[in-house]
């Protein structure tokens, strides 16, 4: 072993008259873990925010929608959703009708948008089917009984108007008929025969849906639909496939990807995730500040170790490396330890916060307040080595100055009262 690695690996501990020096070693080593444990386990945190908020958004809204320009709509929807489907990289297509509507029951008013779908084919492009707590798909065909057609509505919805299942609601369209008496909005009779919870309130309190042929009636739209939802096989690829679906269809249809309808919610947590890596990236900054202050009282404390060192003959590059192995084997264990504590808590989240709940007897995470009754975890290996790589690199940067310092004693000054 070379004696650099020897004397560096020996200050780390302290004489017994000096036990202060080990003290603060362990101090360092603990801010250091600190600092990477909690960076890893708030930005697999973020991450898993970020997963969990993709697979609501995509459990109802498609990958991708194909639309016309101008006011009229989408005729002969048929033929262009057999020629989408046919395109590579698209598993399912399925037409649909949107449009905002006004809901009113016995009790209450609701402003929403009431979507038009295909009830065989949607399950194809959405999550909808699987996000119904109660009811059927198929229920909102109509009944052969000739009564009023069906709606299936959000669980928030549902609440504000205070209906359940086989209530009737009324809806009323401000595109009505012209009249001597002016603009009559159009009012129709539906009845409740699904609720679905999708776990995002703003999906929850403001969508419903009908049959396409019922909104095709409803808005006078005939055969017209307003566009294509298209499901992919790789939703990161999705800017490709629109490329390619505009390239065939040609003008005047038009796309629009998941990424560009929540452009400005997956920014907001983009921002949010590299905020909150640069806040935390101050803790080990922190834990370096230590490292720094352990060095100078070593040194202070070697000034005669390193004096009879150059003065049998030890360069200057010696005495530094001596100090940059000590602080760096402070970092590199107290990340070490970071890391392994950090992904134990990462993986591990839900049993930790459920341990927590139950210790104190509280709700971390309320699911009628976020609708997420587990903080979400995802450990993204990429993460990782980068705050590995951060955290070592900045406890290397600190042991510099203090190694400059005890490679600069004169050891004359420093041996001349012993």
């Amino acid at each position: 072993m070379k004696y650099e690695w020897f004397i560096g690996l020996r200050y780390l501990k302290a004489k017994r008259k000096q036990t202060f020096i080990s003290i603060i070693t362990i101090i360092s080593i603990a801010g250091v873990m600190v600092g990477v444990m909690t960076l890893i386990v708030v930005l697999a945190v973020m991450s898993g925010f970020e997963k969990t908020l993709k697979e609501k958004i995509l459990g109802t809204q498609a990958h991708l929608v194909l639309l016309k320009v101008g006011p009229e709509g989408l005729e002969n929807y048929e033929e262009v959703t057999r020629k989408v489907e046919k395109i590579k990289g698209v598993i399912s297509a399925a037409p649909f009708i949107f449009n905002q509507v006004m809901l009113s029951s016995e009790s209450n008013v609701s402003g929403v948008v009431l979507k038009g779908i295909d009830p065989d084919r949607v399950a194809k492009v959405t999550e909808l089917a699987h996000n119904l707590k109660a009811g059927r798909l198929g229920d909102i065909k109509g009944s052969r009984e000739g009564g009023p057609p069906g709606i299936i509505l959000g669980v928030e919805l549902a609440k504000h108007l205070s209906v359940s299942l086989n209530h009737t609601i009324q809806v009323i369209s401000p595109l009505g008929t012209l009249t001597p008496m002016g603009m009559m909005p159009k009012m129709k009779q539906f009845r409740v025969k699904g609720i679905f919870h999708s776990g995002m309130y703003e999906y929850d309190n403001t969508l419903a849906y009908v049959s396409l042929e019922s909104a095709q009636k409803f808005f006078s739209m005939g055969t017209r639909v307003t566009g294509i939802e298209i499901k992919t096989k790789d939703i990161y690829q999705v800017k490709a496939i629109s490329k390619e679906i505009r390239r065939e269809m040609g003008f005047p249809f038009w796309t629009k990807d998941w990424m560009e309808m929540n452009r400005n919610l997956f920014s907001a947590l983009k921002l949010e995730k590299i905020a909150m890596f640069i806040i935390l990236v101050l803790i080990v900054l922190v834990a370096a500040f230590n490292i720094i202050s352990t060095l100078i009282m070593v040194v202070m404390e070697k000034n005669k170790d390193i004096a009879i060192l150059k003065s049998m003959g030890a360069p200057s590059g010696g005495i530094m490396k001596i100090f940059i192995i000590e602080g760096g084997v402070i970092g590199v264990v107290g990340t070490a330890l970071g890391t392994i504590l950090g992904l134990g808590i990462a993986l591990n989240l839900e049993k930790v916060t459920d341990f927590v709940e139950n210790l104190f007897g509280f709700k971390i995470l309320a699911s009628d307040v976020y609708y997420i009754d587990k903080l979400p975890s995802q450990v993204n290996s990429l993460d990782v080595v980068l705050i590995v790589i951060t955290a070592i690199l900045i406890s290397l940067l600190a042991t510099l100055y203090p190694s400059w310092r005890a490679s600069r004693l004169d050891p004359a000054e420093a041996l001349r009262y012993e």
